[in-house]
């Protein structure tokens, strides 16, 4: 870790220490306000695993201490200019979003807008690795191609947070393990500004947790977890995407790579059934840990594990190289279907599908 020791930490624990208490004194005001505005989760399907309303919105508390955090102890240049102002078009959307339902294609179209806005002050991947290895170019150049491609990969995370959003303390807690990671490897790196900015996202979810953890008390809705895929995304071609070296391609995809996935098998799963990609079903990761009997805190700290086994692999794939890290999340993997067949084995219609045939 040659970087680490050059790096003042009070930079990155007073950004997190400052996030942390605007968060956790924000969202009871949030919450009271969620109830005046009408911006409450009703349950009415299967999807939903709370029996009662629940007020949204609470990805404003997460907003507010990530913000006033930034604004605090971070020089705010064009790159980061970009950021906040794609950020504050995300979080008006959503806030409209968890009053309203607003409709899929208008959202994605202020989505891309918002990534647009961030990509036009410089937030682009500018180049990636070349798969390639026989090959003497060791990167590809965009050119053209990096606006494209990293406006895609900012709506494409933003979705992806927002689609994991189903169980209490999912979102936030992955976010959480996903900046943090981040905030390790920009530590690692010597990115000292990223990490302020990972840091002071960290404590921002960390003092909304105790509000959204089972049984919450208020969901962090679209606000909240659109909000956390567009900062996470936008932080990983900051501080990931421009590290150029062989591994710095997969360390941004093994981070997010539980939303990523199963947001990709979401898709796929529709389109094969010839659904729409955003028509929302009761098929994702989290739905699934449920119906093999899971609860919901147990469904949510396997994913947690999941999510930071990933973590771990990336700060390894950075700091000892692609070997030792492959080896160390296929031993991993292995170890957990295994121990997923010994603690859950296969059953067993879920009681809502024995419910739908005996109809």
């Amino acid at each position: 870790m040659p970087y680490l020791q050059q790096i003042d930490m009070n930079r990155v624990i007073w950004p997190l220490v400052v996030a942390f208490g605007i968060s956790i004194c924000a969202t009871p005001l949030v919450r009271r306000l969620a109830f005046k505005i009408g911006a409450v989760d009703v349950p009415k399907d299967s999807r939903r695993m709370h029996d009662h309303p629940i007020p949204r919105l609470g990805g404003l508390a997460i907003f507010f201490g990530f913000l006033l955090s930034v604004l605090l102890f971070v020089p705010i240049g064009r790159g980061l200019r970009g950021i906040l102002l794609g950020a504050v078009i995300i979080v008006v959307l959503g806030i409209f979003d968890d009053i309203y339902s607003l409709r899929a294609m208008p959202k994605f179209i202020i989505q891309i807008v918002a990534a647009s806005v961030a990509v036009a002050h410089g937030v682009s991947i500018e180049a990636i690795n070349n798969p390639n290895i026989f090959s003497e170019e060791p990167y590809w150049v965009l050119g053209w191609l990096s606006i494209p491609v990293s406006v895609i990969w900012i709506v494409a995370i933003t979705n992806s947070v927002n689609l994991i959003d189903g169980l209490d303390g999912l979102a936030d807690g992955v976010s959480t393990i996903g900046a943090l990671t981040m905030l390790v490897i920009a530590l690692l790196l010597g990115e000292e500004d990223i990490a302020v900015i990972c840091g002071a996202l960290v404590g921002a979810c960390v003092g909304f947790m105790p509000y959204n953890l089972n049984p919450a008390r208020i969901f962090m809705g679209d606000t909240g977890a659109t909000f956390l895929g567009f900062i996470l995304a936008c932080v990983s071609i900051q501080g990931l995407f421009k590290y150029y070296a062989v591994i710095s391609f997969l360390v941004p995809f093994i981070i997010l790579g539980l939303p990523i996935v199963d947001t990709s098998a979401a898709f796929i799963r529709r389109i094969l059934r010839g659904q729409s990609p955003m028509t929302a079903d009761r098929g994702h990761i989290h739905h699934k840990l449920i119906d093999m009997g899971m609860n919901q805190k147990q469904a949510v700290s396997t994913l947690y594990i999941i999510s930071g086994v990933l973590g771990l692999s990336a700060v390894m794939l950075t700091s000892t190289g692609g070997g030792k890290a492959m080896i160390f999340i296929a031993a991993l993997v292995l170890v957990g279907v295994i121990a997923a067949r010994a603690v859950f084995p296969p059953h067993h219609d879920h009681p809502h599908d024995q419910e739908e045939r005996k109809k």
